[in-house]
């Protein structure tokens, strides 16, 4: 027998790596000046009606050996809560009666969190996480672009079968999947789209145009069908959650006009899901 060899890197090696960190909050008014005493549920916290928003800051940099830290969680929570809270807690007062883009909301905070970062990383990611079904990201390698991702779901039976495969095959390689009268999931579609944000509106998509058009295209299409007996792509393409994930790609793909499409994501269980980027 062979054996490969592993190599463990040594301790003068740079650990370049990525760190995530959420904030949650909300924007009502209120005293922000206390020691936050649950930030895991949202610090300010509210008691009224108001904006209630996550921000993921995600840094980049060499992990210090002798800490195992990139950096101090703590440096970012305090650039994320002196930095971009108060502005945004500003712009929701200040625009209330007229409404302010996520996407403006988000460009406004980059610059002063990337301030507040220490030396040794770089601020490479912000998520702005309107709901828990709406996103807007900010990435550094696109420059000016910002995304929207936006959660759909629709329920479906197919059935994975292979013609050509004899029925023992087919048992085989799909299990329980290759049920001659199919079975049902409840997909969830998640769809990326990017781009810079128009100079009058402040937005890159509006939402209610995205979700128009996934509906019409996508939702419409597949939802309460049989995948592989209603729907013309699957008359000889088996529908597994790959294929599915390709076809809702091409349905989409040109669909928004100066926005484009970044990414498809569709869950077939919690568990399982594939993701196409063109």
């Amino acid at each position: 027998m062979t054996t490969l060899p592993i190599r463990i890197a040594s301790m003068s090696d740079d650990l370049i790596m990525e760190l995530t960190r959420e904030v949650r909050f909300s924007l009502a008014d209120g005293d922000a000046d206390g020691k936050p005493l649950n930030s895991w549920a949202g610090w300010p916290a509210s008691d009224r009606i108001a904006p209630y928003l996550v921000l993921r800051a995600t840094v980049r940099g060499v992990v210090d050996r002798r800490i195992g830290y990139l950096c101090n969680i703590v440096t970012i929570d305090k650039a994320v809560r002196d930095e971009a809270i108060p502005q945004l807690r500003d712009v929701h007062r200040e625009d209330l009666s007229v409404g302010c883009p996520y996407e403006a909301m988000l460009t406004r905070v980059v610059s002063p969190i990337e301030g507040a970062m220490p030396d040794n990383v770089e601020l490479i990611r912000l998520e702005l996480r309107a709901t828990p079904f709406l996103a807007y990201t900010w990435r550094k390698e696109l420059l000016n672009m910002i995304q929207i991702t936006q959660s759909f779901e629709f329920a479906a039976a197919h059935r994975l079968h292979c013609a050509d495969f004899s029925d023992e095959e087919n048992r085989a390689v799909f299990g329980k999947c290759t049920n001659p009268n199919g079975h049902g999931h409840n997909y969830v579609v998640e769809v990326t789209v990017g781009g810079e944000p128009d100079a009058q509106s402040g937005t890159v998509l509006e939402v209610g145009r995205l979700e128009r058009i996934v509906k019409e295209r996508v939702i419409d299409e597949f939802d309460h069908k049989h995948l592989n007996l209603d729907c013309a792509e699957f008359a000889e393409l088996n529908p597994s959650v790959e294929n599915i994930t390709r076809v809702i790609w091409d349905r989409l793909n040109g669909a928004f006009g100066s926005a484009n499409l970044a990414k498809v994501r569709v869950y077939e269980t919690p568990k399982t899901f594939a993701e196409f980027c063109g």
